[in-house]
């Protein structure tokens, strides 16, 4: 949902759908139908409700701990 919502604030301040596919690292395809979703129905929510949680509740309350107690400004991945 993250990344719909991206591509419509992105595409609406004249990002072209390449830029759009290249900066959210998704495919040219997927943003156009995140773009035709949001015009065809103002939809910005998917229809499923995303994919179920691999983490307990323990562990998500955890991983949202850490992330609120630490900033990263860069990924190792990344530099």
């Amino acid at each position: 949902m993250a990344d719909r919502i991206k591509a419509v604030l992105l595409n609406a301040e004249g990002w072209t759908q390449k830029q759009i596919a290249q900066a959210l690292r998704i495919r040219y395809e997927t943003v156009q139908n995140h773009l035709n979703d949001y015009k065809n129905s103002k939809k910005l929510n998917p229809e499923n409700g995303g994919s179920e949680s691999h983490l307990t509740p323990h562990q998500t309350l955890q991983l949202i701990s850490h992330l609120e107690d630490n900033i990263y400004s860069t990924s190792p991945l990344y530099g």
